[in-house]
């Protein structure tokens, strides 16, 4: 039996509620098995210590085979504090220079646009993780003075920028649907940074002919994401822009509750860490009325990590199965159960 240690970080907010039912999927599957060490960091560990992890945090992570986080933020932390103190700083000590978030509706009862059924919208972005515009590069000059200035630095290096290219070109022949990456380029208005990109995705591009490309300005991908969703399959972005189109990709599978994430360092070095991208959502925190299936959706992506893409489908179809009759599911799905009834439900239906 295969075993694996688990670094659990359920953060703010809704995050215990939804991390308690990815742990409740992970303990419902055969054949495999998990330890859990629980870290309290996020918002409250700032308030009682003044950070958000401990100082050793990072060293501590190392051990661990993938690390599992609920949610980042919560009222009374300002949020560059709660995301640079916790997300970016796992992010880019380990160097999980890929973000991967899969926009795939599983109901097109979920979906705000008319006329579009499930295959219509089945995309994965790549976005870069570690650099861009969260590069945190920059400062404030004269503060509090009429003459304050704010400067934030965008870096892109050729390195990370090649491998997050072709670790998009790869995925485009995993998936087996178009062969198609889209790169999400604005070289209009940014003569240096997207200049550059657009070289690299050239370059790239090149050297991977059996594979279509396509690019757009951020602007159009998002007018086109609405438009025609069904034409997309690979998207390669910057952290921003992917920061921004992922959210609106969200959306186009049913919201916030559906958007499952991981943040890979593909050579293994380090762990990878997989979560949701909703937030801490404050204002149903502690009701349990929280869908917990962008937790469960991420990991299942956790499962496909570790080389147990069976257990993840079996995750996925779980998942899939639920939605089919909804009336004891979360509030936002349409029915009138609870956070914990949800993970039951999947996790029943897995076993089916």
């Amino acid at each position: 039996m295969k075993k694996y240690n688990i670094a659990v970080i359920p953060g703010d907010g809704i995050g215990i509620e939804v991390m308690n039912e990815g742990i409740k999927v992970l303990n419902a599957l055969k054949n495999i098995e998990f330890t859990f060490d629980w870290y309290d960091w996020g918002c409250e560990y700032y308030l009682k210590n003044g950070k958000m992890m401990d100082d050793d945090g990072l060293e501590k992570l190392k051990k661990y085979d993938a690390i599992l986080l609920g949610a980042v933020g919560f009222p009374g932390v300002k949020d560059h504090i709660s995301l640079r103190g916790l997300l970016l700083k796992i992010r880019q000590g380990f160097n999980q220079y890929i973000n991967l978030r899969p926009v795939r509706l599983l109901d097109q009862r979920d979906c705000p646009l008319k006329n579009k059924v499930a295959k219509d919208i089945d995309m994965v972005f790549v976005r870069e993780n570690t650099e861009g515009e969260y590069a945190g590069v920059g400062g404030i000059q004269r503060e509090g003075t009429d003459d304050e200035v704010a400067i934030q630095t965008s870096i892109f290096t050729k390195r990370n920028t090649k491998k997050l290219m072709k670790y998009a070109f790869e995925l485009a022949k995993k998936r087996d649907k178009f062969h198609k990456v889209t790169s999400v380029t604005k070289s209009n208005a940014l003569n240096y940074s997207m200049v550059f990109w657009d070289k690299v995705f050239e370059e790239t591009a090149k050297e991977n002919k059996r594979i279509q490309t396509e690019s757009f300005h951020v602007d159009a991908t998002a007018m086109y994401m609405l438009q025609k969703p069904e034409n997309f399959d690979v998207i390669v972005t910057s952290n921003l822009f992917g920061d921004i189109l992922t959210d609106l990709g969200a959306c186009l599978q049913g919201g916030l509750g559906f958007a499952a994430g991981a943040n890979i360092n593909p050579e293994r070095e380090y762990p990878s860490m997989f979560e949701p991208v909703h937030g801490s959502a404050p204002e149903i925190a502690g009701k349990n009325l929280a869908n917990p299936i962008a937790m469960i959706w991420s990991v299942k992506m956790m499962l496909d990590f570790l080389g147990h893409e069976d257990l993840g489908h079996k995750v996925m179809k779980g998942i899939e199965r639920a939605l089919e009759n909804r009336e004891k599911l979360t509030p936002d799905l349409g029915g009138k159960g609870t956070t914990s009834q949800t993970g039951d439900i999947i996790c029943e239906y897995m076993k089916g």
